[in-house]
C-alpha cells in the first residue's frame, strides 16, 4: 500500500508542477504575421498579457487549480501511511481522501479553464468578421499570384499566368 500512495503522491506533485508551468506559459495562443513567407513573425501570448473577459475567467480558474493542487500536495503528503504527521490512521485515511478530493477539483478547475480559453480561440479563428485573428492569413494579391498561380517558361524572361480551375477560389492558396 505505501508504494501506491508514493506513486500517487509523485503523479499528484508532477501534475501539479505541469499545472504551474502551463498557467506561467507563453504559449496559449500563438499567431503569426506574415508580410511574405521569409519574413514571418510569431506573435505568442499567455494568460497575462491580455484583460479579455473570457481570459480573467480563465486565469482565475487556473489559479484557483494552482492553489487547489498546492493544497492536495500538502494533504497527501499528511495523509501517507510513511509519514509521521497527521495522527492515527483513521485521520490520515481521511486526509487521503481529502487530498484526493482536492486534486480532482484542481483537474476540474484547470480542464474548465484550457476548455474555455481553447473555445474561444477557435471560435475566434473559424469566424469570418473577426478582423484581428486573421491579420496573419490575408489574401495579399502580389505575393499570392507570384507563389501560386503563375510559372515561369524558359529563358523568356517574363512569367506567363495560368488560370487555376473553376473549382478553387482564392482563398484556396492562402
Amino acid at each position: 500500500m505505501s508504494r501506491a500512495q508514493i506513486s500517487a503522491l509523485v503523479f499528484g506533485v508532477g501534475g501539479f508542477g505541469a499545472l504551474v508551468a502551463a498557467t506561467a506559459s507563453n504559449e496559449w495562443k500563438v499567431t503569426t504575421r506574415a508580410s511574405s513567407v521569409i519574413t514571418a513573425t510569431w506573435v505568442y501570448q499567455g494568460l497575462w498579457m491580455n484583460c479579455a473577459g473570457y481570459i480573467q475567467a480563465c486565469r482565475g480558474l487556473m489559479i484557483a487549480a494552482v492553489s487547489l493542487g498546492f493544497f492536495g500536495s500538502i494533504f497527501a503528503l499528511f495523509g501517507m501511511k510513511c509519514t509521521k504527521v497527521g495522527g492515527s490512521d483513521k485521520a490520515k485515511a481521511k486526509i487521503a481522501c481529502l487530498a484526493g478530493i482536492v486534486f480532482i477539483l484542481s483537474g476540474l478547475c484547470s480542464m474548465t479553464g484550457c476548455s474555455l480559453y481553447a473555445n474561444k480561440i477557435t471560435t475566434e479563428f473559424f469566424d469570418p468578421l473577426y478582423v484581428e485573428q486573421k491579420m496573419g492569413y490575408s489574401y495579399n494579391g502580389a505575393t499570392s499570384v507570384l507563389s501560386s498561380r503563375t510559372k515561369y517558361h524558359g529563358a523568356e524572361g517574363d512569367f506567363k499566368t495560368t488560370n487555376p480551375s473553376k473549382q478553387f477560389d482564392k482563398n484556396a492558396y492562402v
